[in-house]
Parts: C-alpha cells; structure tokens; sequence
C-alpha cells in the first residue's frame, strides 16, 4: 500500500481532515514543498547575528573608530530601518494586519535592536542620565510597543515586554536592600502586571493575538519567581502558591490547546516538587535515580500529553 493510499483511508475513516489531507498529499506528490519556516528562521537568525557583530564592533574598535563615527552609522541604519517600515507599513487596525513582504518584520526588529545598542553606547559613553540611566530602559520599552502595536510585531512586543521588565526590576530593587527578595518581588509584581495588561487588551479587542505574547512571558516570569522562592527553606507559602499556579497553566493549557503553558505547568511544577524533595538529601546516588526516574515520567507524560492534545485540535 503507497502512502497516498493510506492517507486517503484515514481521510475515509476520519482520523484526518480533509484540508489535512490535501496538505499532506500535495507534499508527498512533491507538487509544493514550503521553506517559509526555514526562511523565517534564517531571517531571525541574520538579524540576531547583525545585531550581534555590530556591538561587537562597537565594544572592541570604538577607540580607533571614535564617537562620531558610531553614533553617526548606528543612527544611518536605525534610521534607514525605521524608514522603510513608515513607508512599506499597511494603516493600522486592531486586527491582525499580515506584513506587506517576508522582511518587514526583521527589518522592524533589525531597527529596534540596533537603536538599543546606540542607547546602551550612549550611556555608557556620555553618561547623559547619570543615576537615572533607567529612564532609557522606559523611553525604549514605550517605544518598542509603541512600534509593535503599529505595525502588529510580536518580535517586538517581545523586546519591549522584556525591556520593560528590566526596568521594572531596576526600579523595584532600589526599594530593597535583599538582592534575590527584590528580584523575587519584582518579578511577581511584573508578571501580575503583564499578564493583566494582556488580558484587559483582549478584551478591549486591541490585537487580540498578541494575548499569547503576553501570557508566555508573564506566565515564565511568574514561575520562575516562585521556583526561586520553593528554594528557600524559610518560605512556606511559596510551595502552594507555585502548585496552584501550575495548575492554572496546565489547566488552561489544556483547556486552550496551547501545550506550551501545558509544558511550562509542569517543568516548574516538577522542579519545584524537586526542590522540596531533595531538601537534605546528600545521597549521590539516590538523587540521580530521582532524577533519572522522575525526569523520564515528565518527559514520557509531555509527549503522550502533546499527542492527544495534538490529535484532539
């Protein structure tokens, strides 16, 4: 039996749809292979890697290159990039809009990035803000938003939640003197916010699809705070407080189809059980059949979890 074959007798039993099987016939055929996925990544990757040589650059040669010199092609291509996308960008809706072409996007995040690194020379070099250099982490954060709602980006919505987070914990741990009790504090607080934020936009029906931006950094955010406060003996109520917040990202994880909170639920879940476990326990070897044993159920369960959800969407 060919494969065609058994993709037309799971298309006559139902076990595929039928637009799952004219995809999937179209490839086996070879009529179309799709590198969209490929060129996205490559793409991203480029911009990473720009990004990345030119604060290289900027931090080996910015003796021998001088002030002027920097600032002056940093801003070129800032500019140039920002340019392009206010003359290639479709109006604004609060629906989705689909970029004009492939690389509108990563050019709009080639900018954002770029104009980063000339902030962070800025300071570095000027000292233009002094102790208030945080402001600069907030005038970005706005503006990236800014940039992503206007243009519907999520790579950039992105950047700005994480520069806006940094900010956050900036600002917040000036009111404490315990480094980890100020980072723990700011990153629950954070992590409220944004996840509220999110939510009140949906259903302000403002880019309903940035939803899942917010909610996978907030839900990270959240939980990796509490994993660090289930580490500290002292703290009681972080345990339960981490446990129900996992089942609150399992269950809507499930309930949305959306495995990836599903998965976060249960690694920080796991870890945080661990964590309480282990406490104490100084024995090489049973902690590596903990851990072994464990790691394998978790692993086993994700994946035969992902199937039927999978098969169920």
């Amino acid at each position: 039996m060919t494969t065609l074959e058994r993709l037309d007798g799971w298309r006559k039993s139902g076990a595929i749809r039928e637009d799952q099987y004219t995809a999937i016939s179209a490839l086996v055929r070879k009529d179309r292979f799709s590198v969209f996925l490929e060129l996205n990544i490559l793409l991203y990757l480029g911009v990473i890697s720009f990004v990345a040589g030119a604060g290289w650059t900027v931090q080996i040669y910015f003796a021998r290159l001088g002030d002027a010199a920097i600032v002056g092609s940093l801003s070129l291509l800032v500019g140039a990039a920002f340019y392009y996308c206010v003359a290639r960008a479709k109006p604004y809706s609060n629906l989705q809009v689909d970029s004009p072409n492939l690389g509108f996007d990563y050019i709009l995040y080639l900018g954002c990035l770029l104009l980063g690194v000339e902030i962070s020379y800025l300071e570095t070099h000027f000292h233009l803000l002094d102790s208030q250099w945080d402001y600069y982490l907030l005038f970005s954060a706005l503006l990236f938003f800014a940039c992503a709602y206007r243009y519907d980006n999520r790579f950039v919505l992105s950047l700005a939640l994480t520069t806006l987070a940094a900010w956050f914990g900036i600002r917040t741990s000036r009111f404490y003197l315990v480094p980890w009790t100020h980072l723990r504090t700011a990153a629950i607080a954070y992590g409220a916010t944004t996840a509220t934020a999110g939510l009140w936009l949906y259903r302000a029906r403002v880019k309903t699809h940035f939803l899942e931006t917010y909610l996978h950094i907030a839900t990270n955010v959240l939980l990796a705070a509490l994993v660090s406060g289930v580490a500290e003996p002292a703290s009681i109520w972080f345990l339960p407080a981490m446990l129900a917040a996992t089942g609150i990202a399992v269950w809507g994880g499930v309930r949305f189809r959306r495995f990836a909170f599903v998965a976060y639920g249960v690694v920080y879940g796991y870890i945080a059980i661990s964590i309480e476990f282990l406490r104490g326990n100084h024995n090489f070897v049973s902690f590596l059949t903990y851990v072994f044993v464990s790691g394998a159920i978790v692993v086993v369960g994700l994946i035969l979890l992902a199937h039927r959800l999978g098969r169920a969407s």
